[in-house]
């Protein structure tokens, strides 16, 4: 009868699992990265691809409801945003990165598609400016759904630093698309609201239950 051996196992030993807020700054910063390489892109085209994005009510501007986050208007635009972008970004993929992504999609989506609803015929909207304003509104908020005290107080201190932004959901300069801030921020509690339904579901299967 032949005996089984013990020995060392010849399997690959399994990757380590990245700490949540390492997968967080390699998302966010990702993300950040490829839009200067495409506004670099940009610039060796001259300009070409910022016809890409939201022009409301035609059908070919419906496309840019696709591309409108990641284009940008030249350096200076892409800078002002780079800074909340990142930040904002980076709390929200620290709770989860399919998390953090699902509520990008849903914020791109509703930013995207009510811009185009509402924006001013003969415009082209660009930037991302949808996401910033639907990352901080998400964040403000997601905790008023989920009642997290984490998130709640998280929410406290983004309101705190960045909430002065939120005017910017108001016609202001008309180079500004006030109407990408006003539904991107709507795409924000939308999303918080859409992804803390499992949350709801929790709390009232405990009520029935007690």
């Amino acid at each position: 009868m032949t005996l089984p051996v013990s020995g060392p196992s010849n399997l690959p030993a399994a990757p380590a699992v990245r700490p949540q807020w390492q997968q967080a700054a390699i998302a966010i910063s990702a993300f950040v990265v490829g839009l200067y390489v495409l506004e670099f892109i940009d610039m060796i085209l001259g300009n070409q691809l910022d016809g890409g994005g939201i022009e409301p009510r035609t059908v070919d501007g419906l496309w840019g409801v696709l591309f409108a986050p990641v284009l940008h208007s030249g350096w200076g635009h892409l800078v002002a945003n780079t800074i909340p972008l990142l930040i904002l970004g980076f709390f929200v993929m620290l709770s989860g990165i399919g998390r953090g992504f699902a509520a990008t999609g849903i914020i791109w989506v509703v930013g995207g598609v009510g811009t185009w609803l509402v924006g001013g015929s003969g415009t082209n909207h660009i930037g991302a400016s949808i996401l910033i304003f639907g990352w901080l509104t998400y964040l403000i908020t997601r905790g008023l759904f989920t009642r997290h005290f984490g998130q709640l107080a998280l929410g406290v201190v983004i309101l705190f630093l960045y909430g002065g932004m939120l005017w910017g959901v108001l016609p202001s300069d008309p180079r500004v698309s006030w109407q990408g801030h006003l539904f991107g921020a709507i795409g924000g509690v939308v999303a918080a609201w859409v992804l803390a339904s499992d949350v709801r579901a929790t709390r009232a299967a405990k009520a029935v239950t007690q």
